[in-house]
């Protein structure tokens, strides 16, 4: 895909600004929309920042679940963001630079950027599978195994949907797969 292709796409589907703020449904936290994606606020009154989810607690409870929202949302929301800056930057700059050497090095930067929010789309899509996970109470649990995902690793990877075991074992069979 050409560069121009690229700035289409980002062009047509970029995130659009913030509507009001609307109150959270479960959580009791404020809700801003960002375009389709929710953001969660710190005005609820049993919000703790300073919370980290610990193995001595009940796997997935109530404050597990609004941690690892936030933690989701929070993260969608930057993406978002720096996808509106790329947006804006892309609208003010030009890529007609005079000098040839100029213009593709231009083209270049452009192209890296671009693709990069194209993976970082990809991500959003991931991060919503897992605020959906969240909703339907399947969160923090491995869709192979059924066994419940590490803190830790949920805490390095929030969209994890495998334990690393079960990562492992799916990874070795893809490369004996590609192998064949």
């Amino acid at each position: 895909m050409g560069i121009g292709a690229l700035v289409g796409a980002v062009l047509r589907d970029g995130p659009v600004g913030f509507a009001e703020a609307a109150p959270g449904a479960e959580t009791g936290m404020a809700t801003a929309f960002h375009g389709d994606s929710e953001v969660m606020t710190n005005e609820d009154p049993g919000f703790d920042a300073d919370y980290r989810p610990r193995a001595d607690e009940l796997f997935m409870n109530d404050r597990q679940l609004r941690y690892y929202r936030r933690k989701l949302l929070d993260w969608k929301d930057t993406i978002l963001r720096e996808a509106q800056g790329t947006l804006a930057q892309l609208q003010t700059d030009s890529l007609r630079e005079p000098d040839v050497t100029d213009r593709a090095s231009s083209e270049t930067d452009w192209s890296i950027e671009l693709r990069t929010r194209d993976r970082q789309r990809k991500l959003i899509a991931k991060i919503d599978a897992a605020l959906r996970r969240i909703d339907e109470g399947e969160y923090g649990y491995c869709e192979v195994t059924g066994e419940p995902i590490s803190l830790g690793r949920l805490e390095a990877r929030p969209i994890a949907t495998m334990t690393v075991e079960a990562q492992e074992r799916h990874e070795r069979h893809e490369k004996v797969s590609r192998d064949e």
